[in-house]
């Protein structure tokens, strides 16, 4: 049994038997009182640290990042705790890795922790099937889930992202404007975001009709310096291309690592283009052309979020945010 369960045989919103979990005041006393009876007939028992009853919380919340040292994750995280601090919560930040078993025990390690919340930072938690995403559903009947920059739509689940199909696809379009029509995509990932982001350069691509190049969509290891090696091999083996749009800006830094290697200009030769807006955009000569996700405002909405669901608010599933091109010296845009 689970929260929706009581709101069905109660006949109140879920927002209402959040209020009586936390205690809420604003809740009528002859409510409050058919929603404990409904929890008691249907041996509903919530997290007895994590608003049990309008019991004091733990006032602590878990945060799952696959990887701390990815540039992304780790300003992440940190703007997470800075927040969650501000709000008067702690944190346990879990660094899970990208394996799924990995995943389910962290979480499952929160979850005892009687966290009141968990965020996922990154949408490498998002698997390809329901079966495999089993693991987040299941805990959304117990605590809110919080997800940066993926998409699942379940109860008790809420999204924050950005729009990275319509990002990529924008600057591909801006490349090809330029008549570069040999644009390379360098990707590590298949996540949610990575799929969005692939999905829009493919369809910039078919929109301008061009051809779509499975040769022009390169699978890298998440390693600058094997990915510059890769890009030799590629180049050496004759693939040529007049552009590089890449799904993370260490694989830009790559591809800048690369020109130097092959003698190309940048971004006569080879245009250039990162995704972050990471500090790794700013350190190289020339400094790299990057898409900004607003990686503080995803974060800052994201805790906004969780606090109006905490204090019982009806919020959406899903909240999208809009992303910038920074336009720096890799391309002549």
């Amino acid at each position: 049994m689970n929260i929706y369960d009581v709101s069905e045989k109660a006949g109140v919103s879920i927002a209402t038997v959040s209020r009586v979990l936390n205690g809420n005041p604003n809740v009528s006393e002859p409510t409050r009182q058919k929603v404990l009876n409904v929890m008691k007939e249907i041996g509903y028992t919530p997290n007895v640290f994590a608003r049990g009853l309008g019991l004091n919380t733990m006032h602590t919340i878990g945060i799952m990042c696959a990887d701390s040292s990815d540039p992304f994750l780790a300003n992440a995280v940190y703007y997470l705790e800075q927040n969650l601090r501000k709000c008067g919560y702690d944190s346990f930040l879990c660094c899970t890795g990208y394996d799924l078993i990995n995943k389910q025990k962290y979480l499952q390690l929160l979850l005892s922790k009687r966290v009141d919340a968990i965020i996922l930072v990154g949408s490498s938690f998002l698997e390809a099937t329901k079966k495999d995403n089993a693991y987040i559903t299941a805990a959304a009947d117990s605590i809110p889930i919080m997800v940066i920059n993926g998409y699942l739509n379940h109860q008790n689940v809420f999204c924050t992202l950005c729009d990275d199909y319509q990002a990529v696809y924008d600057v591909t379009n801006r490349l090809i404007e330029q008549e570069r029509k040999n644009i390379l995509y360098l990707y590590t990932s298949r996540s949610y975001s990575g799929l969005q982001k692939l999905s829009g350069y493919k369809s910039s691509i078919a929109a301008n009709d061009l051809t779509i190049r499975d040769e022009l969509m390169l699978t890298c290891p998440n390693d600058i310096g094997q990915t510059k090696e890769l890009l030799i091999e590629q180049w050496n083996n004759g693939l040529r291309f007049d552009a590089v749009v890449a799904s993370e800006d260490q694989l830009a830094v790559a591809a800048m690592k690369f020109a130097k290697h092959a003698g190309l200009s940048v971004p006569e030769d080879l245009a250039i283009v990162g995704y972050n807006n990471s500090i790794l955009s700013s350190c190289t000569d020339p400094e790299i052309t990057t898409i900004d996700n607003h990686v503080e405002t995803l974060c800052m909405t994201t805790i906004n979020t969780l606090m109006r669901v905490l204090d019982g608010n009806d919020v959406p599933n899903k909240t999208t945010i809009s992303n910038d091109l920074v336009v720096r010296e890799t391309t002549n845009f």
